[in-house]
């Protein structure tokens, strides 16, 4: 496999890092740098490029279990999680049902849509469609969420707050809608903190990437061929290690900047390529 083709690989780890957790669509970016630009079906074949789509959204997820990583434990019952908000007795505490609950509606339509999704929802044409009406739901959410609200932490959620932003998750099994941007616009919604909806949003991510990454490389993982490696191997370590990065600084930041900003970000964004492609 040649340079170019190890470069285009890194370009794709390096889109998919940056706007995976960012609300802005990791999926509809990779779709318009890839057709626009790299066009990976062409060297890889279709399935191939679909199974590497999926191995570097798994170096994404590597980095959410890293920053988040006593999180993780203390949901999993190894060990009281340290900092943040008081595990003493009788205090509220972001449990691993609540996470549960928030994943059953996007993962129940996930499943039952699956193969619709990927035949006919992964065009150009969808994504921007995903871009524009997401934005309108970001602006909505900075626009009518409370001013100053009351959770400011994701230990004080609720389970009704749990499933009913899993609800609103739904939308971004449309290409282009953004998994972070419609669950953190639920999250202010319904009364949370921009950076408590962004914390229920990126643990709430694992899971469900992690069991639908994992369905599609079982049904796809005649694909992992020895040529196929070093460009799957490329952009997993490039995608890591750019969403290590891109997380950090968007925690630090969604409290201070909102959701607006990346609104009007996918609306430029849409409204060029529309122009420059169609």
């Amino acid at each position: 496999m040649d340079f170019i083709t190890i470069l285009k690989a890194v370009i794709l780890g390096i889109v998919e890092g940056l706007t995976e957790f960012a609300p802005v669509s990791s999926t509809g970016h990779m779709i318009i740098v890839d057709d626009m630009l790299l066009q990976s079906n062409e060297f890889l074949g279709k399935y191939v490029a679909n199974t590497f789509k999926i191995v570097i959204q798994l170096g994404s997820i590597l980095a959410v279990v890293v920053i988040f990583r006593n999180r993780f434990i203390e949901l999993l019952g190894l060990k009281n999680f340290r900092g943040g908000a008081s595990t003493s007795k009788g205090s509220k505490q972001l449990k691993l049902t609540h996470v549960l609950v928030g994943l059953l509606p996007a993962g129940v339509l996930g499943l039952l849509f699956e193969d619709f999704i990927d035949e006919h929802l992964f065009s150009l044409e969808t994504v921007l469609i995903g871009l524009v009406v997401g934005a309108v739901l970001m602006i909505a959410a900075d626009l009518f969420g409370p001013k100053e609200p009351k959770m400011q932490s994701v230990d004080q959620m609720t389970y009704k707050q749990a499933f009913s932003i899993g609800l609103i998750q739904c939308l971004s099994l449309w290409p282009g809608f953004s998994r972070s941007g419609s669950t953190i616009s639920g999250g202010v919604l319904l009364g949370m903190s921009h950076r408590a909806a962004a914390d229920f949003t990126f643990i709430m991510a694992v899971p469900i990437m992690v069991g639908a990454s994992g369905l599609s490389l079982l049904k796809n993982w005649q694909y992992f061929t020895i040529e196929a490696l070093p460009f799957f191997a490329a952009g997993f370590i490039t995608s890591f290690i750019f969403a290590l990065l891109s997380i950090k600084f968007f925690l630090q930041l969604i409290n201070k900047i909102k959701l607006v900003p990346f609104a009007v970000y996918r609306i430029v964004l849409a409204l060029v390529i529309y122009l420059v492609y169609f």
